[in-house]
């Protein structure tokens, strides 16, 4: 049986939901939502739901400014291309196990796409090497799903 595509603001929420759970339980970008950030997920959820919705569903339900929250938490504990790399592999893997389809390729073309431009600036392509926004090969290897060595 052939896995639906995103359609809705409801699927939209419960992927939201699962990656969550993930990246709050990874080693790697877990502390940075838990300890660092204290993210309270359900008081957050809305409003990140609303930057997906706004991005993949066309709607305009988004007022804000994704940067800064980020730029904020990378001030108190460095983001790197690593981690940015970690949250693309587990959005990835979210949406690879419930759902397909065109917007669902958007959504993880999407997360690409945010996690170069996050650490572009963020400064110094949040790998604190001053890098000028390369992206090392980790944050691809991260994001693929392959191993790092």
């Amino acid at each position: 049986m052939a896995l639906p595509d995103i359609t809705s603001r409801t699927d939209l929420e419960r992927a939201l939901r699962l990656f969550y759970r993930a990246a709050f339980a990874d080693p790697l970008i877990g502390p940075h939502f838990t300890e660092v950030a204290r993210l309270d997920l359900e008081a957050h959820l809305p409003r990140i739901t609303d930057f997906w919705e706004s991005a993949l569903l066309r709607t305009a339900s988004y007022r804000g400014n994704a940067l800064a929250p980020h730029a904020a938490l990378h001030a108190a504990a460095p983001l790197t291309a690593a981690h940015f790399g970690r949250w693309v592999q587990l959005w990835r893997a979210t949406l690879d196990g419930r759902h397909a389809g065109p917007v669902t390729e958007r959504a993880k073309a999407q997360s690409q796409r945010i996690a170069v431009a996050m650490l572009r600036r963020l400064g110094d392509g949040g790998t604190g090497g001053g890098t000028g926004g390369f992206v090392p090969l980790s944050a691809v290897r991260l994001a693929s799903g392959s191993a790092v060595g």
